[in-house]
């Protein structure tokens, strides 16, 4: 791998090679990819206003199957190319939609130099903040990186965090500019303020809740429910357990018994309900059915901390599979579909 490429992902090589083939090929080569691919080389093409040249022939020289054909002036990446581009591969509809989507993604969002910071870092930068203010800023989080770091809170502050997310709706623009010139002031960081937007709410804290660990999950819950019972239940409501998987149908529960561990499966299942069990064993294969239920009974006695470690893992399967749409959860009380 070349020195000048390095530090670029896979993704930004590939959308150097596109923005050098020429709109017409380009738009080829993506109308053989699916969506999701498409969208992320999109967005790193709307990055590329400006390429370094050498940075480009470097990739280049590593796409031993593509070649610059001698030419000594290339393209510019950019919304305007990205645009052109994706029109031509998908048409102007779905590209204007892609495009929509991806001017909101790529929007300058207020806490953002803490969204590759590590968690412990962000933790000691919002030790002795109010509640509050850390509300605000773990709504503007992703949900994966906000649950490290209420998991990192103490646990008497979890709870006081976690009900002001939940009862939060919108932020005026004036807050979270004193919040973020506060943190500008602790941090060597720079903060690009955004126009007020939703945030918060009861959704947001049970997709924070959803990614923390058993024991992170439990205090939380607690802490909440000692604030406002009400409140904790409609969290409750929202939240998928491992009992919930009777709720999935059987063809996205195969799809999710494809991506957990036998031995995981096994402990899971100690201690868990008919409903679960069967969910289970009518959607395994008679030999898969088999080894699983001769596993089972060669554990013997498993710790509770074990099993719904195994549990917490397998939701965690589920939960992947619902965000990439691979799965849909209905949950009870839902609706259910018709064809």
């Amino acid at each position: 791998m070349s020195t000048a490429t390095a530090s670029l992902t896979g993704t930004q090589k590939a959308a150097l090679v596109l923005i050098q083939l020429g709109r017409e090929r380009a738009a080829r080569v993506m109308s053989q990819l699916d969506d999701a691919t498409i969208e992320e080389l999109t967005g790193q093409i709307m990055r590329m206003e400006r390429v370094d040249r050498s940075m480009a022939d470097a990739v280049i020289g590593e796409f031993h199957a593509v070649t610059l054909g001698g030419a000594q002036i290339m393209n510019n990446g950019g919304v305007g190319y990205a645009q052109q581009l994706l029109e031509a591969s998908m048409g102007a509809d779905k590209a204007a939609d892609m495009l929509d989507r991806l001017a909101s993604a790529m929007a300058p969002q207020p806490f953002e130099f803490m969204q590759q910071a590590d968690a412990r870092q962000v933790i000691a930068l919002l030790n002795g903040e109010h509640p509050q203010t850390v509300a605000l800023v773990l709504a503007h989080l992703r949900p994966e990186h906000a649950s490290a770091i209420l998991g990192g809170l103490a646990p008497a502050v979890q709870g006081q965090v976690a009900h002001r997310i939940a009862l939060m709706e919108r932020a005026a623009p004036d807050v979270v500019s004193v919040v973020a010139d506060s943190l500008r002031r602790k941090s060597a960081s720079v903060l690009t303020p955004q126009e007020t937007s939703a945030i918060g709410g009861v959704q947001p804290l049970v997709e924070i809740i959803n990614r923390a660990d058993p024991s992170t999950e439990k205090l939380i819950l607690q802490g909440l429910e000692d604030r406002d019972e009400a409140l904790a239940d409609e969290v409750r409501s929202r939240m998928f357990v491992f009992a919930d998987i009777v709720l999935l149908e059987d063809r996205a529960l195969q799809l999710v018994l494809r991506g957990v561990e036998g031995a995981d499966l096994a402990v899971a299942l100690k201690g868990a309900g008919p409903g679960e069990r069967d969910a289970v064993m009518r959607n395994l294969s008679e030999r898969a059915r088999e080894n699983l239920v001769e596993e089972i009974e060669l554990l013997g006695p498993v710790r509770v901390s074990q099993v719904e470690e195994r549990r917490a893992t397998i939701v965690q399967v589920i939960r992947r599979l619902e965000e990439s749409g691979q799965i849909t959860i209905r949950r009870e009380g839902e609706d259910e579909y018709v064809s």
